[in-house]
C-alpha cells in the first residue's frame, strides 16, 4: 500500500458463516486407553482361540455365565477381562 491509496474497505464479517475451531467432533464417550488395550487383547485372543465367526458371536452376545456381553465386561475392568479370558479358554477346551 502506498501513501496515495485509500485503505481497503472493511470486510463484511457479519455475512460470513462463523467457523467453530477446535470443536469436539466426537460426541460419544470414548473408552480409556486401558479399556482399549483390554478390548484389543480379548478380541485377538478370541479370534485366535475360537476362529473369526465364533469369536464375533461370543464377544457380542450376552453370556449368562459371565452376566453380560463379554466384550463390554473385558473393556470395563481388568477383572472382567480375566473372566472373559477364562471363558474363552473353557470354550476352547470344551
Amino acid at each position: 500500500m502506498t501513501g496515495n491509496q485509500p485503505p481497503a474497505p472493511p470486510s463484511d464479517d457479519a455475512a460470513r458463516p462463523k467457523r467453530q475451531q477446535f470443536r469436539n467432533k466426537f460426541r460419544a464417550v470414548r473408552i480409556s486407553p486401558d479399556g482399549a488395550e483390554r478390548q484389543s487383547r480379548i478380541a485377538l485372543l478370541a479370534w485366535n482361540q475360537l476362529g473369526a465367526d465364533a469369536a464375533i458371536a461370543f464377544l457380542n452376545s450376552h453370556n449368562d455365565g459371565l452376566g453380560g456381553r463379554p466384550l463390554d465386561l473385558a473393556v470395563a475392568s481388568a477383572a472382567g477381562c480375566e473372566a472373559v479370558e477364562r471363558a474363552i479358554q473353557a470354550l476352547r477346551e470344551g
